[in-house]
């Protein structure tokens, strides 16, 4: 793919946008601690179609992030024995016998999750519970809103991929341009309860959405710990080489610079520097 032209706009405001400040609807605030409810505090969610080779690991790795911990498995269009491989490994399955589509499960699982920290991870790769516990402790703490994987993925390369380049515009746009390339596209990454009820579960389904609403709202937005997915799941990466995830997921973030487009003004925060154009007319 050859490289994108230089951009004629600057890449950061001159002041970075403001959080916006919208309405939310009070949610009735359960009495006593989510310990003394019998709940747990963090839950993990693992949105699945046909991962029967890894599904079994992964849960056993979820359930030992936290003492406290449910796991939750989305089980979409499955076919090879998933959901069943995740249930007898301790997880709270939810079936659905069509495919949701891609990240869909995501909000499927944080409707059903009753912790206070929610943690995303992917059914196809096996990370150690020890480089997970980071991203929910960071939130637990309350450090954090959105502990995100420090991955910006590899921008070394004559021709930077297009989700790669998505991700660091899509973050310039936000005034964050420190996150480089960081994103809840990547998995794993953690929320708070406060975060999810901001975002709203619904927009998880488009990540950079979830991203661009969690920034523009006033999460506190963090790269907390590098795991380097790319290499993870090499047969992964093989597939999306010619993969149309490429063209939803950067139209995912054209879909979230919409969104930020249509809660500011006409140039999304960016100023004008007084120019004059009423002589130009």
């Amino acid at each position: 793919m050859p490289p994108f032209p230089p951009s004629p706009f600057p890449l950061t405001p001159s002041q970075p946008p403001q959080p916006l400040q919208l309405p939310v609807t009070p949610q009735p605030q359960p009495q006593g601690t989510a310990e003394s409810r019998g709940e747990p505090l963090v839950s993990v969610i693992i949105p699945v179609m046909n991962e029967r080779r890894t599904i079994g690991r992964v849960v056993r790795e979820a359930k030992r992030v936290h003492p406290s911990t449910e796991v939750i498995v989305v089980a979409n269009g499955s076919k090879d024995g998933s959901a069943a491989i995740a249930r007898s490994s301790g997880a709270r399955v939810i079936v659905y016998d069509e495919p949701l589509g891609h990240d869909v499960g995501r909000g499927v699982g944080a409707n059903a999750a009753r912790g206070q920290a929610l943690l995303f991870i992917d059914g196809d790769m096996v990370i150690p519970a020890a480089q997970l516990r980071p991203f929910v402790q960071s939130v637990l703490q309350g450090e954090t809103d959105v502990a995100l994987n420090d991955y910006s993925g590899p921008t070394d390369k004559h021709a930077v991929h297009s989700v790669v380049l998505a991700k660091h515009a899509l973050n310039a746009l936000l005034g964050r341009p420190d996150l480089k390339g960081t994103s809840m596209t990547a998995v794993p990454h953690a929320i708070s309860r406060r975060a999810l009820e901001t975002i709203g579960a619904e927009a998880l389904s488009v990540p950079p959405l979830a991203h661009a609403r969690a920034v523009r709202l006033g999460c506190k937005v963090s790269a907390v710990k590098h795991i380097n997915v790319g290499k993870l799941n090499l047969l992964r990466k093989k597939r999306e080489r010619t993969n149309p995830l490429e063209r939803l997921i950067v139209g995912d973030h054209l879909e979230a610079i919409d969104w930020m487009a249509r809660h500011s003004d006409e140039r999304g925060g960016y100023g004008d520097a007084e120019r004059k154009r009423y002589f130009a007319r």
